[in-house]
């Protein structure tokens, strides 16, 4: 029988909830506001005075190529880290759950890189594929191939994915692991008993069973893809060669900080926070129906 808590007044829930949303104000909201009221002026780079232009902000982004191709870098280098930090976290989460020895070992390790900073595993990255002195740099040119991620886009476009991807697999190897574990083992001993293989009892029994999860960590790793992972690009290729790994929060920071573009500075941010929004709202009305809990 369920239990359910009641509250005979209001003031005792109100004082429970009331940190959240105190933090969520000054926060979220708060800088939302800010943000939203910002994009509608023109402002100097003293802040010294200001001209209101309504949208005028907004018409000239989505008149700007350059901002509408970042469009695109985004999409692409969400997909590739979304793709390349949840397939191998959830082989390595799969290959975990069937050790006997030593598993205690081999999560630990693979946990590690996730207590790595995005701008610190950016400049680790950097120097193993650095130009000059890389250690996978000399290695590719004595095998034929000339790296330079400073000239060719496609380059580094894969070098700041690899980079992304590569902490974001302890976090999602964490989830799926734990998922696995609570997957019934006596479904799968069922199933072994009638002769399905291991691949075949994974992908008809054992992944649909982690469609929750799996629908949970791709909601986080497209929110992380698109925002927490300014340190890596900042650190490694700084949106360029040509602006092919500027993404959106890239650019927001490139043409408020370094442009003094504070306006349409403030209106891309708002476009990203609308986007990112629609996105999550997407995934929840689509995607959803198709996990099963």
């Amino acid at each position: 029988m369920e239990k359910r808590v009641t509250f005979k007044g209001w003031f005792l829930p109100l004082c429970l909830i009331a940190p959240q949303v105190f933090i969520s104000a000054v926060f979220f909201f708060y800088p939302a506001g800010q943000a939203v009221w910002q994009s509608l002026f023109i402002p100097d780079p003293f802040g010294l005075s200001s001209q209101f232009v309504g949208l005028g902000n907004f018409e000239y982004l989505l008149g700007d190529p350059y901002y509408r191709a970042s469009f695109l870098t985004t999409a692409v280098f969400s997909t590739l880290v979304t793709l390349a930090s949840m397939i191998p976290a959830l082989f390595l989460a799969v290959m975990a759950d069937r050790l006997v020895k030593s598993a205690g070992t081999y999560r630990t390790l693979l946990i590690w890189p996730y207590a790595v900073a995005p701008a610190i595993a950016g400049v680790l990255w950097m120097f193993m594929f650095n130009t000059r002195v890389g250690v996978v740099s000399w290695y590719l040119g004595q095998l034929g191939y000339d790296w330079n991620h400073v000239l060719n886009g496609a380059e580094a476009m894969g070098l700041v994915v690899a980079a992304s991807a590569w902490g974001r697999i302890s976090y999602n190897f964490l989830f799926f692991f734990a998922a696995l574990q609570a997957v019934p083992r006596s479904i799968i001993e069922a199933a072994a008993i009638d002769g399905a293989r291991f691949w075949r009892r994974f992908f008809t029994i054992v992944l649909p069973l982690l469609s929750p999860t799996t629908f949970f960590l791709l909601v986080v790793n497209i929110v992380y893809a698109f925002f927490e992972t300014f340190g890596v690009i900042h650190t490694i290729t700084a949106g360029g060669p040509q602006q092919s790994t500027t993404i959106l929060v890239y650019k927001v920071f490139s043409d408020g900080f370094v442009s003094q573009d504070l306006g349409s500075s403030a209106a891309q941010s708002v476009i990203l926070l609308v986007v990112v929004g629609l996105l999550t709202v997407l995934q929840f009305k689509y995607i959803e129906k198709r996990v099963h809990y």
